[in-house]
């Protein structure tokens, strides 16, 4: 019996629009590599932590202010200023190591600055912990020995001489919550922080890090400063006008001006105090001002 073929009818596939093509999204172009020997390089190289407390933080931890570290006989601050300033005038009798006037091209806002040696005009310049002292302590310094802790607080690589207010508004502050306002010295005044942090094994913390590295990949072939010991000298040497004053008939004993907690600077700087400034501080009466800085208790 002859079987029927059937046939089937094919059914037509629904035509359905071509989509365009669309060329995939580039991917982002990897950060490059900081050069070798950069300050991004070393930057990567720091060590990213919190902060540690601040407990048991006070100047006294870093030696006593303005330490001759070098030995050169003079104070480290008279050797910063001898360093930045221009125009020097020095005071006979030291050897040439204390400064009594100059003039500053301040860094941190690019104005120039008059310095005059006395009570109430010393402040105007004052030498900044570029890396600040209590900052440094919560971020390693703490560990170091007194020895090393002395030669951060007092290594002119550390050490800026600038605007006096405009160091007052810095604080201890760390890249991350204080930069100088001159946008030009951005790049040098952060690359000085790494510099600091290697030499003595400090660490940074994430937003310190973050806020360095955003300025130093503007100027990424910017490379770290180095320091070197000051030389004395440099300046016009003069001598300063002795007065004498004609000793009464009846000495007065002098109203007391001491500090009622403490009994010497060193004494006050262990416990957290100080520095105290001529014209701001009422605590600067309480002390003797041996380097006429404006300045006690440093």
């Amino acid at each position: 019996m002859a079987q029927s073929t059937s046939s089937q009818t094919a059914v037509p596939t629904p035509s359905v629009a071509a989509t365009p093509s669309v060329p995939p999204s580039p991917r982002p172009t990897p950060t490059s590599a900081p050069a070798r020997g950069t300050a991004l390089d070393a930057l990567a190289g720091l060590p990213v932590k919190g902060r540690a407390p601040k407990t048991g933080y006070a100047r006294g931890q870093f030696g006593r202010a303005w330490a001759d570290v070098d030995r050169n006989g003079c104070d480290t601050r008279n050797d910063v200023l001898r360093r930045d300033l221009r125009g020097l005038t020095l005071k006979a009798g030291t050897n040439g190591c204390l400064v009594l006037r100059g003039t500053l091209a301040d860094p941190y806002t690019g104005r120039a600055k008059a310095f005059v040696r006395g009570a109430g005009t010393s402040s105007a310049v004052q030498v900044d912990h570029v890396v600040a002292l209590s900052d440094a302590w919560q971020k390693g310094a703490q560990r170091l020995d007194a020895i090393r802790r002395t030669a951060l607080a007092n290594d002119p690589l550390n050490l800026l001489a600038v605007d006096g207010p405009t160091n007052q508004s810095k604080g201890d502050g760390d890249a991350a919550t204080w930069l100088p306002p001159r946008k030009a010295y951005l790049c040098s005044y952060v690359a000085r922080q790494v510099a600091v942090k290697v030499r003595y094994g400090l660490w940074v913390t994430a937003a310190e890090r973050d806020a360095i590295e955003r300025v130093l990949r503007t100027c990424p072939s910017q490379t770290l400063p180095t320091a070197k010991a000051v030389p004395l000298g440099g300046g016009r040497v003069v001598a300063t006008p002795t007065t004498t004053t004609p000793t009464p008939r009846k000495s007065t004993p002098p109203a007391s001006r001491t500090d009622p907690r403490f009994g010497t600077c060193r004494e006050a700087v262990a416990a957290g105090y100080g520095p105290y400034r001529s014209g701001s501080d009422p605590e600067y009466a309480w002390y003797r001002d041996r380097d006429g800085d404006g300045v006690v208790c440093e």
